[in-house]
């Protein structure tokens, strides 16, 4: 595993970084304070060429691999983790198009956004189905060449602004009847429920959506019937990678904040940097945000060649994500009673870390994932 310095990935990281400098940072905590939607935002990082990076080129997209999503993800989200997340829910929606939609579907429903900028949700997660993806209880019907879909789903990103749900639903109550189906906006009963208001990330969008009577057309559908709980699976793995290199961008950015505050805070007469108890912070800091940065491009390295296994993706998610927490809350301590305060970002990226730990399935969950698929592949 390797993590390029050079060539087309360091070009990408660079423009990424701009983005985040020129576009995001000046106005990321106006965003948090305010919970808006960031449109403006998303519309200047979409032209800039960083939406939607794995739509094929046959189909007018960019057609990059995973580890170009993760090292975009990565830049952005240490500007803002809220606002890059519009992106990581376009790539969690539109994968599952990716995987099992035919070439007609990918086409139709996908040329769309390599056009212009459009937002896409994910529709697995219900109350009481989170990590527990097999227990959702949307359900499904088949009436001639129609599904009709009822049910609730929650804490959907991009939920409210979408113009495309992939929404998952059982036609009988099983896990082996989950069916994965293309919703456009618009479609007769198909509306956005109330918005959450989050600890974090508030620059996201994070809704429910109720389907009530929502028929779809037999073309709609991804995948055969009953494939919607294989896809699911595969989407998550794929996109794992991606949620683990936007933690990474937030514990990057709390280092980084934490050594420049340490620099130039004088206690005791000398910068607080020179502290032993400073000094042994920061190097736990900097060798968790190194390690996660190898388990995060380890893992995309190994989708992008087509590996479907969720170990090193489960790790990768859960590694960062406890790293973000982890060195988030040593840059807060850092800072002392400057952290505990708004004025200083460190707060922020305290509170937008804690996610990490839960969406995509609960850190727990991955340990346990990692555990099985060690125990099934070595069996």
């Amino acid at each position: 595993m390797s993590v390029r310095t050079d060539g087309p990935d360091e070009e990408l990281r660079r423009l990424a970084r701009r983005v985040a400098d020129q576009e995001i940072r000046p106005v990321a905590a106006e965003y948090d304070r305010s919970r808006a939607f960031p449109r403006p935002v998303l519309e200047r990082i979409h032209a800039a060429g960083l939406f939607d990076l794995q739509v094929p080129e046959r189909i007018g997209g960019a057609g990059l691999t995973p580890v170009a999503e993760c090292i975009v993800q990565e830049e952005l989200a240490a500007g803002c983790a809220g606002i890059a997340l519009a992106l990581i829910a376009n790539t969690l929606a539109l994968t599952p198009i990716l995987i099992a939609g035919t070439q007609e579907q990918q086409e139709r429903l996908l040329r769309p956004f390599a056009e212009r900028l459009q937002f896409a949700a994910f529709g697995l997660t219900e109350a009481q189905a989170g990590s527990d993806a097999a227990a959702l209880q949307t359900r499904v019907r088949r009436e001639g060449d129609e599904y009709v879909i009822d049910g609730r789903k929650r804490f959907i990103t991009n939920g409210g602004v979408a113009d495309l749900y992939t929404i998952f639903a059982t036609l009988d109550g099983t896990p082996q009847g989950i069916t994965c189906f293309a919703v456009p906006k618009g479609t007769p009963g198909l509306s956005v429920g109330r918005e959450e208001r989050k600890l974090g990330i508030r620059a996201s969008n994070t809704t429910e959506v109720l389907l009530e009577d929502v028929r779809v057309p037999a073309e709609g559908r991804i995948g055969e019937e009953g494939e919607g709980y294989r896809i699911a699976l595969r989407t998550l793995t794929r996109s794992r990678a991606t949620i683990g290199a936007a933690a990474l961008g937030i514990a990057r950015e709390a280092l980084s904040l934490a050594v420049r505050y340490a620099r130039e805070r004088q206690q005791f007469g000398r910068p607080i940097a020179e502290l032993g108890a400073i000094e042994q912070m920061l190097g736990e800091m900097a060798m968790r945000v190194e390690a996660a940065r190898l388990l995060v491009y380890q893992a995309a390295e190994r989708i992008a060649a087509g590996e479907r296994s969720p170990l090193y993706s489960s790790m990768a998610k859960a590694y960062a994500a406890d790293t973000a927490m982890f060195v988030a809350g040593e840059a807060v301590q850092i800072f002392g009673g400057y952290g505990f305060m708004e004025d200083y970002p460190v707060e922020k990226l305290f509170r937008d870390a804690k996610i990490y730990q839960i969406f995509e399935g609960t850190n727990q969950v991955q340990r346990m994932v990692i555990a099985r698929t060690l125990v099934k592949e070595d069996g």
